[in-house]
Order: structure tokens, then sequence, then C-alpha cells
């Protein structure tokens, strides 16, 4: 019969039946339409179907009964990729789906926290009293060098001075555990024994003020650049100046002393690399092999020295970042071509406070911004205190960097800014615990 003909006799037969026929009827057609396919299907041809929803169904799904979510639950590849849409940090060698099922949850309600502007919270420290101008982080520590001839260092968990000792008026400032490097406004680099407060070396040969110093034990390397235009490389344990490396022709705002990471014709991995950067121009030095080195590369965003460059300079041995009123510039460290140049119509001239795989951490004027690298887009933002320092000099600070490469569910927490007040206290921003 044709299809409509069958209806028709389906539809007398059904006029025909009583309630037991009807039940019967009633009964036996719940089973045939309602067929559990993801119970039927084998598992694995189940995980197949499951990769093809998103996230958030999938999370529906896991309503539709106890076995759907038994299944659901258990397909950890399907959380592993929901993790890493969200920017998340995977551990292949974790395979328990529970496990990343309860981390995507997790990475929700943080992300959420970001896109409504609720992840961070803020705190003070106060102690100096005068100008903090100098300010450097490093593993829950936090050190200021203020006018007040005086550098503190602090526990930004409990917001504790840890140690406080008398310097010189201090531009720059860099530690670790036994020792404190600081660059002046007198033209001079000292070290102190923070346990003491003495000062175990003075270097003195720079005829302006020193904006930036970075060390290295391995190397008894100090390098630091100064308003002199001038960057010297001293024997940190002797206090000799190995050197002067000439060339620029602005004030040098920033060194970095980084090992290298990548293989090309002038340098090989673990070879030790300074960079110097000024107004326009970025310098790469090969800092180890010889003292008396000449500069590999000048990096620069224009030729006629109509872009400036912002003084936060980020090298990890892979990639060289600095921002500019035209956007960040990401040059490969190997070839030393511009990779690309991520621009944000939507905010002119953001500054650099870190950079990763995944995320950026910016700011302006009002706001501190995370900038989602893979999309080039900003994602969330938390506003800045209204009095506002130039940003050529060293008073703001990123915290915690590990997030930026991708959020674990555990690197979300501690310092994520700072900047000095002026009512000579530090700003801290500051990772909100999960709710």
């Amino acid at each position: 019969m044709p299809w409509k003909q069958k209806n028709e006799t389906l539809d007398h037969l059904i006029s025909l039946s009583g309630a037991v026929q009807l039940r019967h009827l009633s009964n036996n057609l719940e089973t045939l339409l309602k067929r559990d396919f993801l119970k039927l299907l084998p598992l694995e041809l189940s995980f197949y179907l499951l990769k093809w929803l998103d996230p958030q169904t999938l999370l529906t799904c896991c309503l539709v009964s106890k076995q759907w979510n038994k299944v659901i639950s258990a397909c950890t590849e399907v959380w592993q990729t929901a993790c890493k849409s969200l920017g998340w940090q995977i551990d292949d060698s974790v395979q328990d789906a529970l496990h990343w099922k309860k981390v995507y949850l997790k990475a929700i309600l943080r992300m959420k926290q970001l896109e409504d502007h609720e992840a961070f919270e803020t705190s003070s420290l106060i102690g100096h009293s005068a100008r903090v101008y100098a300010l450097y982080y490093k593993d829950g520590l936090l050190c200021t060098g203020s006018d007040d001839l005086s550098a503190k260092l602090w526990d930004v968990s409990t917001g504790q001075c840890v140690y406080g000792i008398q310097t010189h008026t201090c531009a720059a400032v860099k530690f670790d555990e036994q020792k404190l490097v600081t660059g002046s406004f007198d033209n001079t680099v000292a070290c102190w024994e923070w346990s003491s407060g003495a000062r175990t070396q003075h270097f003195r040969g720079h005829t302006g003020a020193v904006f930036s110093v970075d060390y290295n034990d391995e190397l008894d390397i100090l390098v630091s650049g100064s308003a002199d235009f001038t960057v010297k490389v001293w024997a940190l344990s002797a206090g000799t100046c190995l050197n002067t490396l000439t060339g620029h022709t602005e004030w040098v705002t920033k060194v970095v002393l980084q090992k290298c990471k990548v293989k090309s014709l002038l340098h090989s991995p673990g070879d030790y690399i300074l960079l110097s950067a000024d107004k326009y121009e970025i310098k790469i030095w090969p800092i180890g092999r010889e003292i008396n080195c000449k500069c590999l590369k000048t990096l620069s965003v224009s030729e006629d020295r109509s872009i400036c460059l912002q003084p936060r300079l980020h090298f990890d041995g892979k990639y060289i970042v600095c921002s500019s009123a035209l956007g960040l510039y990401q040059w490969d460290f190997a070839s030393y071509d511009i990779l690309r140049v991520i621009k944000t119509p939507e905010i002119a001239n953001l500054a650099l406070l870190g950079f990763g795989d995944i995320f950026a951490l910016l700011f302006d004027n009002r706001y501190l911004y995370i900038l989602d690298l893979r999309t080039e887009s900003l994602i969330s933002r938390w506003p800045l205190p209204e009095y506002r320092k130039s940003k050529r000099g060293s008073s703001f600070l990123a915290g915690e960097a590990s997030w930026l490469n991708g959020l674990d569910g555990h690197n979300d927490s501690g310092l994520v800014f700072a900047t000095s007040m002026p009512d000579h206290s530090i700003h801290l921003v500051l990772w909100k615990e999960h709710g």
C-alpha cells in the first residue's frame, strides 16, 4: 500500500483498539522510537561522535541520563580539547577523563570571571616615604626602590615587608635570595646584601642615570643601560667595567640578558644574548663568547624614527616582542624577521607588560587588558588607578607570567600587576581565588 493508505489503515486500527491495546502500542512505540544510540554504540564510536559536539552541548547531554553522563564523562580527549579551546595548558600524561571534566568546569568559571571583569582584586603595600620608581617581581616577592633612599622586599601574599635596607635613589632593581642590584639616578650601579644591608660592590662609570640592570651569576656579568646612551658590561664580583657598548642615540631604557633557545648563523642554543632598547631601536649583542662584542643586529619598526617603541621589551630566547604606537611587534630571533604585528584598533597605543603562547598582558592610561593571541582580541580588562606616571619609567610591573602560556587551574594565582602611586604606596592587582 502507498504510505497514505498505510496511515489511514493504522488510524482505523487505533480507533478500534481498547485501552489494553493502546497501552501495548504505546510501550512498544517508545522502545522503537527512543532508541538510546549512545548506549547501543561501541564505546569507541560513541567517543568519536562526542568529539563533534561543543563543550556546552556536552554538559547538557550529561543531564540526559546516568548512562550518558557516564559515557561523556569517560571521554578524556573530549574534555582535554575543551580545555585547550579555553587556553588551558594540558598535561597529556593525565588520562583521567573526570579530572579533565572538572578542570573544564573550573576553566569555564575563570574565563567567565575574566569576561565579566571579575577575575582580579586589589590591595596596597604601604611603607615608603617618597616616590617609588623601581619595581621587580620574582617568586611571590616584590622589590621596591624609592627616592627615600631605601629598598624593600615584600611578601605579596601577606603584604609584609621581609627586608628593608638603606640604598641610593633607585631607578632599577633586581634581586635574588642573597643580593640586591640597583641602578640609580646618581649614575651608578650598586650591589647590596639583604641580610646585613651592606653595599658589597659599587659600579661607577656611567655619566647618566641608570634605567635598567640585569645580571647572571653563571657568567659573573652585570649589564646596565643608561641615559648616557651606552650599555656597560661589568664583572659582577670584581666590580670592574669590562666593556662599554655604544651605538644608541637615545636613553637606553631596557637591558635583557637571556639564553638563546634557537639556532641561526649568528648564535646557537645556550649562547647568552644581550638585548638593549632605546626609544626607537633594539640592539642585539653576543655576550659570553667575547667581551669586545659587536652588535649582531638592530631592530626597529620605522626607518625614519616616526614610530616610538615602548621600553617593556620581552625576550624569551625564541621571540622578541615590543610594543609601539602601531601595535605589538613580534620578531623571530633565529631570522630577525617580523613574524606578526598585532593591532588592537579599538584601543590605541597599548603598552606591553607580558607576552606568552596564549595570552598577552597590556595596559593603557585606564585599564589592564588581557589579549588572546590566538584571535588577537581583548578578552578582559581591569580598571587601574587614575593617576599614571610616564610609561617610559619602570614604575609598572607584571607579576606571575606562567599563565600567559595557558592557564592550568593552579597558575591563576598571585600577583598580576603592580604600580607605584603618588601617595608612595604600591597598588597591586591580584588573581581572585576561584569561586
